[in-house]
C-alpha cells in the first residue's frame, strides 16, 4: 500500500514538473507580448509573472491554474503609464491586490453563481478566438518555413501521445523545433527577435509617488478596473478548470491570494496579473494537478532569465503559435456548436453575444457583464410568461386566481387581466399559489385594491400567509 501511494506521489510530482516547463514556454511569448501593450520594459512583465506564479502557488486557493501578467489587464494600464508614468503603475498594482483581497475576505467569489452557463461558453469561446487572431500576427511578411514549423508542432502534439505519453508532447514538440532552427539555421523568429532578455535583480521598492488624496483618485479608477478584470478572469478560469479536473476549489481563497500576489508584486516594481485560461489548459493538459506545478514554472522562468537566457532566445516564435493554437483548438466548446440546435434559443443568443462584444472589443468584462445582464433579462421576460390568471363566479363573488411569479416584470399582466367595470360587488384575488417576489408586485396588489374599493367593490386578498379585506 506504501509503495503505491508512495508511486502515486512521484508520478504525481514528475506530472507536475513537466507540465510546468510546458506552460513556461507558452507564457513567454505572451509576458513579453503584454509589455509592449501596458507601454513598459519588457523584463517588468517577465519579473511581474515570476513573482505572481511562486506566490498564488502559495496562497492561492486553485492548484495547476497559472497566474501571471494578462493582456485584459495590461490594456487597462496604458493609459496611467502614458499620463504618469510606471510608478504609479506599481503604486496601482499594490492598491489592486488590496481591493482583490477584501474580495476574498468579502466571499465576493460567491457571485460566480450568477454567472450561467450560456456566458462561460461565450467567455471560453471568445477567448480561444482572440488567442487564435493574436497568433496571426506573427505570420506576416513570413515565409513558407513559419507555416511548415507551425504545421510540424501540431503534428509533433497531436500524434505524440499516440506513441507516449512520458513527457509532454508540446514540450517535444518545442524541444524539436529549436534544435531544428539552430542546427539548420533555418531564417524564422525567435524570442530573442522580440525582446532583448536583460537579466537584472528585482529588489523591494516603495513607489516613488506623491501619498495624498490626488494620488489616491488618479490611481483608484485603475486599480479599480484591474481588480474587476482579474476578477472576472481569474474565476471564470478557476470554473473551467475545475470542470476539467472534476474538483471544487475555494474561489474566495484564489481572489485573496491573488490580492497577496499582485501587491507583493507592486512593491517589487512589477505589474499587476491574474489566472490566464490558455496556460491554465495546458498546465493541466500536460497532467499538472498541484501546486509545484506553476511552482516550477515561475522557477523554470527565472532560470530562462538568469542562466538560460541564450536558450531562449533561440526558441523559434513558430514552435510558440503551434503551442497556442493547440490551446484554441482545445478550449473551444464545439460540443455547444455540435449541439447548438438543441440548446433553448435564449442561451445561444446570450453565447453569440457574449463572444461579439469581447471579439469586437477585445475585454472580456464587458462581454462577461453583457452576458449576464442579458441572461438576467430574458430569464425575467421568461418568467414573466409563466404567470397565469384564472377568473371564475363562486357564488356572488368573483375570483381572480393567480399562479406563477409575481414580480416588477408581471404585475403589470396581472393589473390589465382585473375589470374593474364590471357588475361585480365583491371581488377576491387569490395569491395562494402565485410568489409575490418584490415590493413593485405588492404595490400593484394595492392598487388594484384601493381602485375596487373606490368603485364600491368589496375586495379580498387572499394568500397563503394572510388574508386582508377592503
Amino acid at each position: 500500500m506504501l509503495h503505491r501511494l508512495s508511486r502515486i506521489n512521484i508520478v504525481g510530482i514528475r506530472a507536475d514538473v513537466l507540465a510546468g516547463i510546458t506552460t513556461v514556454l507558452a507564457l513567454i511569448p505572451d509576458s513579453l507580448a503584454f509589455a509592449f501593450i501596458a507601454g513598459v520594459n519588457p523584463m517588468i512583465s517577465i519579473y511581474s509573472s515570476i513573482s505572481i506564479l511562486i506566490l498564488i502557488s502559495i496562497f492561492g486557493g486553485r492548484p495547476a491554474m497559472v497566474s501571471s501578467t494578462a493582456g485584459s489587464m495590461a490594456v487597462l494600464m496604458t493609459a496611467l503609464v502614458a499620463q504618469h508614468g510606471v510608478e504609479y503603475l506599481f503604486a496601482a498594482t499594490i492598491l489592486t491586490g488590496v481591493i482583490q483581497y477584501l474580495m476574498g475576505l468579502m466571499r465576493m467569489g460567491k457571485l460566480m453563481r450568477f454567472v450561467p452557463h450560456s456566458v462561460i461558453t461565450g467567455f471560453i469561446n471568445s477567448l480561444a478566438i482572440l488567442i487564435f487572431v493574436s497568433q496571426l500576427r506573427y505570420f506576416k511578411a513570413q515565409s513558407w518555413v513559419m507555416y511548415a514549423m507551425v504545421g510540424g508542432t501540431l503534428l509533433i502534439i497531436y500524434l505524440l501521445p499516440k506513441l507516449t505519453k512520458a513527457i509532454p508532447s508540446p514540450l517535444v514538440a518545442v524541444a524539436f523545433m529549436t534544435i531544428v532552427t539552430a542546427f539548420m539555421h533555418l531564417n524564422v523568429n525567435t524570442v530573442g527577435d522580440i525582446a532583448a532578455i536583460e537579466p537584472m535583480i528585482p529588489l523591494f521598492h516603495i513607489p516613488a509617488i506623491p501619498f495624498n488624496l490626488e494620488t489616491l483618485w488618479i490611481l483608484l479608477p485603475t486599480a479599480f478596473s484591474l481588480a474587476i478584470v482579474g476578477y472576472s478572469e481569474t474565476l471564470l478560469t478557476q470554473t473551467m478548470i475545475d470542470e476539467m479536473t472534476e474538483e471544487k476549489t475555494s474561489k474566495d481563497k484564489e481572489m485573496k491570494g491573488q490580492g497577496i500576489a499582485n501587491s507583493v508584486t507592486g512593491f517589487f516594481g512589477g505589474m499587476a496579473g491574474c489566472a490566464l485560461i490558455a496556460e491554465s489548459v495546458i498546465n493541466v493538459k500536460v497532467g499538472a494537478r498541484g501546486r509545484l506545478s506553476t511552482i516550477v514554472a515561475g522557477l523554470m522562468l527565472l532560470l530562462f532569465v538568469f542562466v538560460l537566457d541564450g536558450v531562449l532566445n533561440i526558441i523559434p516564435i513558430a514552435a510558440l503559435v503551434g503551442v497556442m493554437m493547440m490551446v484554441c483548438i482545445e478550449i473551444f466548446d464545439w460540443k455547444y456548436l455540435r449541439n447548438i440546435r438543441t440548446m433553448p434559443m435564449s442561451d445561444t443568443i446570450v453565447m453569440i453575444i457574449t463572444v461579439a462584444i469581447v471579439v469586437v472589443t477585445h475585454d472580456l468584462a464587458k462581454g462577461v457583464i453583457v452576458g449576464v445582464l442579458l441572461s438576467v433579462l430574458l430569464h425575467a421576460y421568461h418568467t414573466a410568461t409563466h404567470l397565469q390568471i384564472h377568473e371564475k363566479w363562486e357564488g356572488d363573488e368573483k375570483v381572480y386566481r393567480v399562479r406563477g411569479p409575481l414580480f416588477f416584470v408581471s404585475s403589470d399582466t396581472l393589473f390589465e387581466r382585473i375589470d374593474f367595470a364590471d357588475e361585480s360587488d365583491n371581488v377576491c384575488i387569490d395569491l395562494t399559489d402565485a410568489h409575490v417576489w418584490d415590493h413593485t408586485a405588492r404595490q400593484t396588489v394595492d392598487k388594484i385594491v384601493t381602485r375596487l374599493s373606490d368603485k364600491g367593490k368589496r375586495v379580498r386578498v387572499v394568500n397563503d400567509k394572510s388574508s386582508k379585506t377592503a
